[in-house]
């Protein structure tokens, strides 16, 4: 969901899908969003932070754990019950994620995604 709307991006599509496997810490989601696309998305930190903060405030994924990790702390984020019926419909479908559109619209209650 790039801000002011209800596109999901295809870095934001792909931290969802990693996501789907799971609550991950940022550098997680970042390198399996890397392996997910086949190389093709590596969102910066901060694009990074950015989705995770939209789609937290959004209610889609939520703050599962903190822990510090050899003196860093590491957040883990989980996708929530609400938003698990929309979680993976396209895969489900049958198309690999790799071939994600760049695009997708999600409706108001999270519950259904469509390609846009």
């Amino acid at each position: 969901m790039p801000r002011g709307t209800s596109e999901v991006s295809e870095p934001m599509y792909f931290a969802l899908t990693a996501l789907r496997a799971g609550p991950l810490h940022g550098h997680a989601i970042s390198k399996s969003i890397t392996e997910l696309s086949g190389g093709r998305v590596q969102p910066s930190v901060g694009t990074l932070y950015g989705i995770l903060e939209r789609l937290n405030e959004r209610g889609v994924i939520t703050v599962d754990r903190e822990e510090t990790v050899n003196g860093r702390n590491r957040r883990y984020f989980q996708v929530t019950e609400g938003a698990g019926g929309g979680r993976g419909q396209a895969h489900a479908r049958g198309r690999p994620a790799r071939a994600a559109p760049h695009h997708m619209t999600m409706t108001a209650d999270r519950n259904r995604t469509s390609t846009a």
